[in-house]
């Protein structure tokens, strides 16, 4: 009888399965802290009720979460080093199983995107598929030493110990020493050691450059003219304690607008939305800040600063949360959270600020936070959007906005030359007059940066632009040495 066995025919040697896990490995970020943040931005009673499940187990509060949250998954920070081994797995003949601890219905969304899965397998609401519960399934289902496995965890050596490969994500040295331990084939190990733990995005996560705007706190120390020591301790301290609460409140608004964020050309460069600073490490430190500052504040000046500064963490979150959404009603927020700063300036010191000073601020930072819905709008345009993700803008609103930017800005000169008119500045200023040239440079400094920003040559935050731009340094400057003149004659 002839033999009818070709070589097609004959049994292929294919590599064994890859199992894949998803929060830390796939994604640089955690799902679970991605619902969290997702279902809290947009509906807080929701995100109530999902906490309401934690006494049923991690497993029911995910499912909680994942049954609410809308997360875009194409914009999740994806591992390429993973997404490239995970395909040279596959064009070697190998299955591919995605396998995590996050809730099943997250893990198939992503696995429907990415198109690269054979099999899916998650948490489902009762079995929170983690640390030896995940190595039981895949033993179970797999066959022991029968699957090579990609993690990022501590809680993935139980996971190893059954596999024929340990493959590490970003680990740090001891993980990388016990899954080669723990696995029959030792251990491959992809990308960096020090992405697992602090590093320098957790400093610029914090935006220490944005702490430039709390300079407004020394603001009624200086035209004051105050000569007394206290009053500069306290400024300063309160400069310190402000710049604590500011960038927990940085750090919490980028929890909150991590989809947005994505979205943006240069927000989605920022350490959070990015991957680049972990989901866990954000929501550890942004309270740990507000909770620090609020303590200092609390020893060490005055109630009245405490209260100001609770307001002003209050309102921030309030923007955060919902008035960021609302038509005008954002710019007014960050015009008076502006000027909050100086009326913390005031209270840290026990100065009493002139109504003058606070009108003029005020509708300044009116101009300055159109500007920056302008920018963005300005950014819209040249990227072909409508308008932001999660404002209330479109473009066809440039021309409005850019007005309110000009017409705030004009006035808060109006209000500085009428200051210097009165009897007075003549107590505080040995040369009053010469005041009247900080009007014309702030009327040339105004319309210049409200043009630029109408050619698209504007930073997404005007205060940080000014503090890069020679000509507004310039500008900054001469006013400076003006004042300086005007006092002292």
């Amino acid at each position: 009888m002839q033999d009818t066995t070709s070589s097609a025919d004959q049994p292929v040697d294919h590599p064994p399965l890859l199992a894949v896990d998803l929060d830390g490995t796939l994604i640089r970020s955690d799902m679970l802290l991605e619902n969290w943040w997702n279902v809290v931005s947009r509906d807080i009673p929701a995100a109530a009720r999902a906490l309401r499940a934690l006494p049923e187990g991690k497993a029911a509060f995910k499912k909680a979460l994942a049954d609410t949250a809308k997360v875009d998954v194409s914009k999740l920070p994806y591992n390429d080093e993973v997404l490239a081994r995970i395909q040279s797995h596959r064009d070697a003949g190998g299955r591919v199983a995605l396998v995590t601890a996050s809730d099943r219905q997250v893990a198939q969304q992503i696995a429907d995107h990415l198109g690269i899965f054979d099999e899916v397998h998650g948490s489902d609401g009762e079995t929170n598929l983690k640390a030896d519960r995940k190595a039981a399934f895949l033993i179970e289902r797999f066959g022991r030493g029968e699957y090579d496995y990609i993690g990022d965890h501590e809680a993935d050596l139980e996971v190893w110990k059954g596999a024929r490969k340990a493959i590490t994500v970003n680990a740090p040295d001891d993980l990388r020493t016990g899954a080669e331990a723990a696995a029959a084939e030792g251990a491959d190990h992809l990308g960096r050691a020090e992405l697992a733990g602090p590093n320098k995005s957790w400093l610029r996560a914090v935006r220490p450059h944005q702490w430039a705007k709390n300079v407004l706190i020394f603001l009624p120390v200086l035209m004051a003219h105050s000569h007394d020591p206290r009053d500069w301790v306290a400024a300063m301290l309160a400069f310190i304690v402000f710049s604590m609460i500011a960038s927990s409140v940085y750090l919490l608004n980028d929890l909150l607008d991590l989809s947005a964020d994505r979205a943006h050309p240069r927000k989605s460069k920022r350490p959070l939305p990015s991957g680049e600073m972990a989901l866990l490490h954000g929501s550890l430190l942004a309270p740990a800040l507000l909770l620090g500052g609020l303590l200092l504040a609390l020893l060490l000046l005055p109630f009245d600063f405490f209260l100001v500064l609770l307001g002003y963490f209050i309102l921030t979150t309030a923007y955060s949360l919902n008035l960021k959404r609302r038509l005008v009603i954002d710019i007014c927020t960050l015009a008076t959270l502006y000027t909050v700063r100086i009326i913390a300036g005031g209270a840290a010191t026990g100065i009493l600020i002139s109504p003058w000073l606070l009108a003029f601020s005020g509708f300044l930072f009116l101009s300055l936070a159109a500007i920056k819905r302008q920018a963005e709008l300005i950014s819209d345009v040249a990227a072909g959007r409508e308008g932001s993700a999660g404002r209330a803008y479109v473009t066809s609103d440039i021309p409005v906005v850019s007005g309110m930017a000009l017409t705030a800005g004009y006035v808060s000169v109006l209000v500085l030359a009428l200051y210097i008119s009165t009897p007075s500045v003549s107590l505080i200023y040995e040369r009053p007059k010469l005041l009247g040239a900080v009007c014309a440079i702030l009327l040339y400094w105004i319309s210049r940066v409200v043009m630029l920003t109408h050619r698209g040559k504007m930073h997404d935050d005007p205060v940080v632009f000014a503090l890069k731009d020679s000509t507004s340094r310039i500008c900054g400057v001469m006013i400076l040495l003006i004042a300086a003149a005007a006092s002292f004659g």
